[in-house]
């Protein structure tokens, strides 16, 4: 199987469009670049090949827009008319207008984005890229030393944000940063200068220049810029989309992951776009209110985590969650207890898949009759995946060892010397633990930062979470291993319970010792009214290991 050249693929790079070449000059050293397949096995009964070789020169916010019908409804909201995409095009063309008219922004500047999950939101996103742009979209709920964190990895100084959230931004003072609001009533707001009228041509950028950073979600340490291609952007539609969601144009998705996380990113702007479908996008979408929004817009198609499938389950009985068809989760691994509940209650196998930032979304998943619970699947059409020692070595089937994975995408982070670290030999190297099946299924065992080693015993943090997941009274669950010096480290679980469930840490254990071999159970539990999670509502577990929760280490 050919996996591609790293040098080849860097050598064949077209000219770029970039005005200001910064990402592109600090791009990773060739000899550190992922290998990259951009050939595509096209599975039994489906159409040929969606074309990842894609043309020289390529701009995915125009190939985004220009298919579907002007009259069809793109965006949704709670509130007010949906958009169509004759309004969205016009209005992404107006707002490309300004940003290289008045404010100055030329190809290959970076722009960042802030703000709740809106249409305008997503237009910026959409206009930034079609004028040659690099999008920074980040987090509304990111603080100002957090801001001026990824302006200076990125060197930002153009920004839209929301008038709703920019008080956060100017608190960043961040150098030379020229910050124009959306949604308020100043003259000077981007909704209200005045604009050309008509098309806006898109630039002519290459496929392969950098259409957008993506900063990972600080699980651990200093965050990361990931850099993805336009031809990045439609890879992951015409790979984990097309193959394996098989959107159709009449779907209307939704889901609560922020466009911040490329995992929202994905699910509510460039599948549905790609697809000609519609978004519903919600500035709130806890799970609860979810459930009413999927009744009230006819949702068909959801993005969101474990958790959240999870706490929807108590919530489920009034709710009408008859027009969904298509449930995905990721961002965490997704416990089967949790998916055989969801199943049980709705009659949805729900799409389990496990993706990264640095590869912009999913490469591992599979749907329908394909479904193994316990497992995140197989290899996306279009991807290759195996497990392998911290020697590059492949282990065999059913040992555990790191998850390596290759593709369209690959990880290309902004001038950082963990580029090392992630891609070896060609290969993206995820972090997780994984086990191969004989019959060529993935399944999850632990981040690999996350095995507890007990005793001489190791010891999957997740396969424990699991089985405390399987209690009733408990809604969720975290454990960690602490230092020891008898055993080198011991199994300590915190757990958040259902609202007025009795905290009483020996039922738990005794209950546990039923679920798992008597070395796996945890020394200590520890109860929680919230685990600590980033903005996007990934498990910070290395918090759970510091001194300011109960259980964690001390020194």
């Amino acid at each position: 199987m050919n996996h591609g050249d790293t040098s080849r693929e860097r050598g064949r790079r077209g000219a770029t469009a970039h005005v200001d070449t910064f990402a592109r000059d600090h791009l990773p050293p060739p000899d550190q670049w992922p290998g990259l397949d951009l050939d595509i096995p096209t599975p039994p009964g489906q159409p040929g090949p969606p074309g990842l070789r894609h043309p020289d020169r390529l701009n995915c916010a125009d190939e985004l827009l220009s298919g579907p019908p002007a009259d069809r409804p793109v965006f949704l909201t709670p509130a007010g008319p949906a958009w169509t995409y004759g309004e969205l095009r016009a209005r992404v063309d107006r707002i490309a207008h300004l940003l290289t008219g008045d404010l100055g922004v030329v190809p290959g500047n970076r722009v960042l984005l802030r703000g709740p999950t809106t249409p305008w939101l997503a237009a910026c996103w959409l206009a930034v890229l079609k004028a040659g742009a690099i999008a920074v979209t980040v987090l509304a709920q990111q603080r100002p030393h957090e801001l001026a964190t990824l302006c200076d990895i990125a060197r930002v100084r153009h920004a839209l944000c929301d008038v709703r959230a920019v008080d956060d931004l100017v608190r960043a003072e961040v150098p030379g940063l020229r910050i124009t609001t959306y949604g308020g009533d100043a003259p000077d707001d981007l909704l209200n200068r005045p604009a050309p009228e008509g098309p806006y041509p898109a630039v002519d950028t290459a496929a392969d220049d950098v259409a957008l950073i993506a900063f990972t979600s600080g699980t651990t340490g200093r965050p990361k810029g990931c850099m993805h291609f336009h031809r990045d952007v439609l890879a992951i539609a015409d790979t984990f989309s097309r193959h394996v969601l098989r959107p159709r144009p009449d779907d209307v998705f939704a889901g609560s992951p922020p466009l911040g996380f490329t995992f929202g990113l994905g699910g509510l702007v460039i599948f549905p776009l790609r697809a000609g479908a519609s978004a519903l996008l919600l500035e709130q979408a806890t799970p609860r209110q979810l459930l009413p929004a999927i009744a009230e817009h006819r949702v068909s198609v959801l993005f969101t985590a474990p958790t959240a499938y999870r706490t929807m389950l108590d919530a489920l009985d009034g709710h009408d969650v008859t027009s969904l068809r298509r449930c995905v989760s990721a961002g965490e691994n997704l416990p089967a207890a949790t998916w055989h509940a969801w199943h049980e209650r709705t009659g949805l196998r729900v799409i389990n898949g496990i993706g990264a930032t640095e590869l912009l979304h999913i490469f591992i998943s599979a749907a329908d009759e394909d479904i193994r619970p316990g497992t995140t699947g197989v290899p996306v059409p279009g991807w290759h995946a195996r497990v392998q020692d911290e020697h590059g070595d492949p282990v065999p089937d059913g040992e555990p060892g790191l998850l390596a994975v290759r593709g369209p995408v690959g990880c290309r982070y902004l001038a950082d010397p963990r580029q090392r670290v992630y891609v070896r030999d060609g290969w993206n190297i995820t972090g997780d633990t994984y086990v191969r099946e004989p019959d060529g299924y993935f399944r999850y065992v632990a981040r690999a930062d996350d095995m507890i080693i007990s005793a001489g015993y190791n010891i999957a943090g997740p396969e424990v979470e699991d089985a405390l997941l399987r209690h009733p009274d408990v809604v969720e669950a975290a454990v960690v291993g602490r230092a020891d010096r008898a055993r080198g480290q011991v199994v300590v679980a915190y757990a958040v319970l259902k609202e007025g469930a009795a905290r009483d840490a020996e039922a738990l254990r005794v209950f546990m010792k039923t679920e798992l071999a008597p070395y796996k159970c945890p020394r200590e539990i520890v109860f929680l009214d919230a685990l600590p999670r980033t903005a996007t509502g990934k498990l910070q577990r290395f918090r759970l290991r510091g001194p300011a929760y109960p259980g964690g280490d001390q020194q």
